[in-house]
């Protein structure tokens, strides 16, 4: 069993970082792809950003591309994402995902942190 807790959201201005991860219990973590979603009110859920099980392979959704950075370190079974330049756009509720076998349902959710980007 694996339990994700995500962190590091809050307020920012526009122009702004926020750090955010997604903490893992359970000592498989390295068996995980994980994917990092937004979902803003009204909004269907977005994909952000993807990072292979070992971390040698990370992809990013065109709306944040070249602003974000999706990282892990499996010693610590936690997954970042580093948000730069952040726009108001940006703001919605950020969770991560993690799965074993790509194209399959995701395993675990973790219960989402609010980002929010004022103007």
């Amino acid at each position: 069993q694996v339990q994700l807790v995500e962190s590091g959201g809050g307020l920012v201005q526009a122009g702004g970082s926020l750090r955010l991860s997604c903490a893992a219990s359970g000592r498989t973590f390295s068996s995980y792809d994980v994917d990092w979603f937004r979902q803003a009110p009204g909004k269907e859920r977005e994909l952000v950003a993807s990072v292979t099980r070992s971390g040698s392979l990370t992809l990013y959704a065109d709306s944040v591309k070249g602003r974000f950075t999706v990282s892990r370190d499996n010693a610590k079974s936690t997954v970042y994402l580093q948000m730069n330049s952040l726009k108001p756009e940006d703001t919605a509720v950020y969770s991560c995902a993690a799965r074993q076998y790509y194209g399959r349902k995701y395993d675990y959710w973790g219960q989402g942190t609010q980002v929010t980007v004022s103007s």
